[in-house]
């Protein structure tokens, strides 16, 4: 069943092992108020060039969130990664230049520490930028309230989708390991795997407990 567009949410955001708390946090987050996620990696077809799945889950997702935390080099040799501005800018521009539908497109940008962004990409400036510090507390209140605000989600409070995203996490470990996982196994859980564990979930009705 195709997902609508009014409930798709377009996430750019870092892969690596570092930033999986917040990744993992702003999916659930958007998932427990009820929309959906839309990431690269979902199209398992090998034979679609990754530029052509992003810009097909650009264009089919009103609402967007853009995390630039992974623009800057951390080291000595490391080129700067830019996949995050460059999607950043497929989703301004769809939103500027696609015509009645994209133009509701609304945005979230979010980055790791303040004024970041102004270093690299300062055309963007003034624009409303928030930062999380890599905590996934505050990652989960900006999303949360953008949602509410620009998205009309259910006014739900942060601490309830935290409360929320515990209780995930322990249905989700014990459905793993009733299912013959280890904990190493569930460690290592590509990104994808877990959104769509979150997904089962919320289907599920947000159970308490795993039950087999």
């Amino acid at each position: 069943m195709p997902v609508p567009f009014e409930r798709s949410v377009f996430l750019n955001c870092p892969f690596d092992g570092d930033y999986a708390p917040i990744l993992q946090s702003i999916a659930f987050c958007v998932i427990d108020l009820g929309f959906h996620v839309r990431i690269a990696p979902e199209n398992a077809d090998g034979a679609a060039a990754r530029l052509d799945r992003i810009l097909e889950l650009v264009r089919s997702s009103k609402f967007g969130i853009h995390d630039l935390s992974r623009c800057k080099s951390s080291e000595a040799d490391e080129y700067y990664r830019m996949n995050m501005p460059f999607e950043l800018g497929i989703d301004h521009g769809c939103r500027k230049f696609g015509g009645h539908e994209l133009a509701e497109k609304s945005i979230l940008i979010l980055e790791s520490n303040k004024f970041d962004y102004q270093k690299g990409l300062s055309d963007i400036a003034g624009w409303d930028i928030h930062s999380h510090g890599m905590d996934y507390v505050e990652a989960v209140r900006h999303v949360r309230d953008w949602l509410v605000h620009h998205a009309g989600a259910d006014s739900i409070g942060t601490e309830r989708v935290l409360g929320d995203y515990a209780t995930f996490r322990g249905w989700h470990y014990e459905r793993e390991i009733t299912n013959g996982a280890s904990e190493r196994d569930i460690e290592l859980y590509a990104p994808i795997n877990v959104i769509r564990a979150m997904q089962d979930w919320y289907a599920a009705g947000k159970p308490d407990e795993f039950s087999a």
